[in-house]
C-alpha cells in the first residue's frame, strides 16, 4: 500500500480484511486522505484473463480497489454443485496477489448490497455482462455512487474453463496466434 493511509493498517496489514469493520477503518483513512474508492466483487474462482483485465480497468479509475468475493455457500448457490473449484481464503490469496487489488474482503451473501450501504465506495464496478445494471445498482444509486462498467466483453468465463478442462478442449487461440506461434 506505497503512498496510502498508513493509520489504520494495525487493523490488517495485508489487503485481506479480516472483517467488514476492519475495512471500513480502512475506507474512512482513505476518504480522509482524498482517496477515490473503487468496489467489484464477484466469485473469481478460476482467475483468468477476463478477471485481470476487469480488476484492471476497476482498479484505473480510482485510487484504491476493493474487491469483495463470494464466499463458498453464495458461489455452490448460484453456480451448482462441484463449485467453488478452490475455497474462498484461496481465492482472496490469489486476488491480494495482483499488484491492482489493494484490499480484498470475502461476503456470504448472493448480492454485496451491505457491503455497498457500509462501505459506500465512489464506484461500483462489473463487467460488460451486466449491461450497466449489477444487481446492486440501487444500493449504489440510493448512496449516491456511480456504477461503471469494465472488462472486455464477456469472452471469458470460469464455466467455460471447468468445462474445456473436464472436456481435454484446447484453449482457443488467440488473435493473431496460428498453431500456438504469434
Amino acid at each position: 500500500m506505497d503512498g496510502e493511509p498508513q493509520s489504520d493498517d494495525r487493523d490488517f496489514p495485508g489487503k485481506i480484511a479480516p472483517d467488514l469493520e476492519s475495512l471500513e477503518r480502512r475506507v474512512r483513512a482513505l476518504r480522509r486522505a482524498g482517496r477515490r474508492i473503487v468496489f467489484t466483487n464477484g466469485g473469481f474462482d478460476i482467475i483468468h484473463v477476463g478477471h485481470v483485465r476487469s480488476l484492471e480497468g476497476a482498479r484505473a479509475l480510482g485510487d484504491h480497489l476493493i474487491v469483495g468475493i463470494n464466499g463458498d455457500a453464495s458461489v455452490r448457490a448460484s453456480k451448482g454443485p462441484g463449485r467453488p473449484i478452490f475455497p474462498a481464503a484461496e481465492r482472496a490469496e490469489v486476488l491480494a496477489a495482483l499488484t491492482c487489488v489493494d484490499s480484498v474482503i470475502i461476503f456470504g451473501e448472493a448480492t454485496a448490497d451491505r457491503l455497498l450501504e457500509r462501505l459506500r465506495p465512489d464506484i461500483h464496478a462489473k463487467g460488460p455482462d451486466y449491461g450497466g445494471s449489477p444487481p446492486e445498482i440501487a444500493t449504489v444509486r440510493a448512496y449516491g455512487g456511480r456504477v461503471a462498467t469494465v472488462g472486455d466483453p464477456k469472452g471469458h468465463s470460469t464455466s467455460d474453463v471447468i468445462e474445456r478442462i473436464r472436456s481435454g478442449r484446447e484453449a482457443p487461440a488467440a488473435a493473431g496466434e496460428k498453431d500456438g506461434r504469434q
